[in-house]
């Protein structure tokens, strides 16, 4: 009794790649392809928003200048503005007022004069006689004591 089993077909492990691999193989590159140009833009914008953040900051800075200039303008065209500078820069009065100018009087205050005692007080050491200075600058020795 021979056990006839039909034998299976062994696949050969060949070293080629199979189909499924290759298919592996390019999805991956594809990928990698483009998740490198995808950074690659990423950074290439980063410098683009900077700027663009900036330019934004900058506009709306001037748009507050601009408005607080037309505020300006719009004042100095009224009749407000007129009447202010006509009282202040101006000195001119409405009918009815009267200027009043304040004058100093006419007998001055005298100071009396505080006597303040002051202390001398050394704060620098007393200078050397100029012999010694120049003994030392010679010899490069202390000076002799006589």
């Amino acid at each position: 009794m021979v056990d006839e089993k039909p034998k299976r077909q062994e696949r050969k492990r060949t070293s080629q790649l199979s189909g499924l691999q290759i298919m592996f193989a390019a999805i991956l590159a594809i990928g990698l392809i483009l998740g490198l140009n995808f950074t690659r833009l990423f950074s290439a914008g980063q410098p683009l928003q900077q700027t663009y953040n900036q330019l934004t900051t900058d506009i709306a800075q001037l748009e507050k200048d601009q408005a607080d200039l037309t505020r300006e303008r719009d004042y100095v065209q009224s009749d407000d503005y007129v009447e202010s500078w006509a009282r202040d820069e101006g000195k001119m009065l409405l009918p009815g007022e009267h200027l009043v100018i304040p004058v100093g009087s006419q007998r001055a205050a005298e100071a009396t004069p505080e006597v303040v005692q002051q202390a001398v007080v050394q704060t620098t050491p007393p200078e050397p006689p100029k012999w010694q200075l120049w003994w030392a600058l010679f010899f490069d020795s202390a000076p002799p004591q006589f």
